[in-house]
């Protein structure tokens, strides 16, 4: 799985955070989106699926 973002798009509602926290993060100054992980692991795949179908904005696009 590859994961990218659109910052532009961003709102900062911060659903990807809570749905996979290694993943994703926020910068702290307008709460937009921070990618930490392009290439999750295995094992975080559902909660980045679930992260991109959370997103309000849908700026979180996944290549598996």
């Amino acid at each position: 799985m590859r994961v990218s973002i659109d910052e532009d798009g961003c709102v900062g509602a911060g659903q990807c955070v809570l749905a996979a926290p290694d993943v994703f993060d926020q910068r702290d100054e307008d709460g937009i989106v921070v990618l930490l992980d392009e290439a999750p692991a295995p094992h975080l795949h559902d909660a980045t699926r679930e992260a991109a179908v959370l997103c309000p904005a849908l700026v979180i696009h996944l290549a598996e």
